[in-house]
């Protein structure tokens, strides 16, 4: 049985509550040195009850890596549901949008119906095959490259046909949402689509759930400062929520 102290105890409380330390703000609250500090870390990483990270320390791994989208879609399933029918009061008729990947925009392409006249660019194609169910819906397939993993189609192709547009809406799904890092993907070429997606685009509107908060993936998409809004779960912490709102972010708690 592994036996803490009371002020290791008080950095897993404040874990629990923020899903993210950082050493810095430990130092101050528990008054101590930073070298007490990071040594505590440490220590509790070695007990494999956080995971160390630059500056400071993470309830889960801060990395994401690539899965399978059919994967993704089993995970967090009624987060998934109340953020796809809240980021479906984000389109109105005659709009022009482009729906991106991954299995919130999966989610919300299922529900996008009774629209009298709707255009949607999507570089995904099981985003497209749900679309083509509503006769409305003018659906333009993005070619290129197709990710086995995502079923989404990637490369200079796709941006070529992207850059010929001009949307103003812009739903797009992440692996990892980060205060530092920004907007990010586990894949690279995915995530030069996205910043391309963002080019074309008026609003850019993030797909989320609160396992994406404080988290990395290997290719940048872009800073926090190109998002309009985040629709998540009531999962994120109330820190990470305010200081997404401070950079100027439309923060929306799907379900409330």
């Amino acid at each position: 049985m592994t036996i803490i102290n009371k002020r290791q105890e008080d950095i897993l409380k404040e874990l629990d509550e923020k899903g993210y330390v950082n050493v810095v703000d430990l130092c101050e609250t528990l008054n101590v040195s930073t070298v007490t500090i990071r040594k505590d870390l440490n220590f509790l990483e070695n007990e494999k009850l956080l995971h160390r990270t630059h500056g400071g320390a993470s309830k889960q791994p801060i990395y994401a890596f690539e899965r399978d989208v059919s994967d993704k879609e089993v995970l967090q399933v009624e987060q998934k549901k109340q953020i796809a029918a809240e980021a479906l009061k984000y389109i109105s008729e005659h709009d022009y949008i482009i729906l991106g990947s991954g299995s919130n925009i999966h989610y919300l392409s299922r529900i996008i119906t009774g629209f009298q006249k709707l255009t949607v660019l999507t570089p995904s194609l099981k985003v497209s095959l749900e679309l083509c169910k509503e006769t409305s819906i003018d659906t333009i397939q993005l070619g290129g490259d197709v990710r086995n993993s995502s079923t989404s189609a990637v490369g200079p192709i796709a941006e070529s046909i992207l850059s010929q547009f001009s949307c103003n809406k812009l739903f797009l799904g992440t692996d990892g949402v980060h205060l530092d890092f920004g907007l990010s993907t586990s894949n690279a070429l995915e995530a030069h689509l996205n910043q391309v997606m963002i080019e074309v685009a008026e609003k850019v509107i993030v797909l989320a759930d609160s396992t994406k908060m404080n988290i990395r993936g290997f290719g940048k998409i872009c800073n926090l400062n190109k998002i309009d809004v985040l629709i998540t779960d009531d999962g994120i912490d109330a820190d990470t929520k305010m200081k997404l709102e401070e950079i100027g972010i439309n923060v929306i708690i799907a379900g409330k």
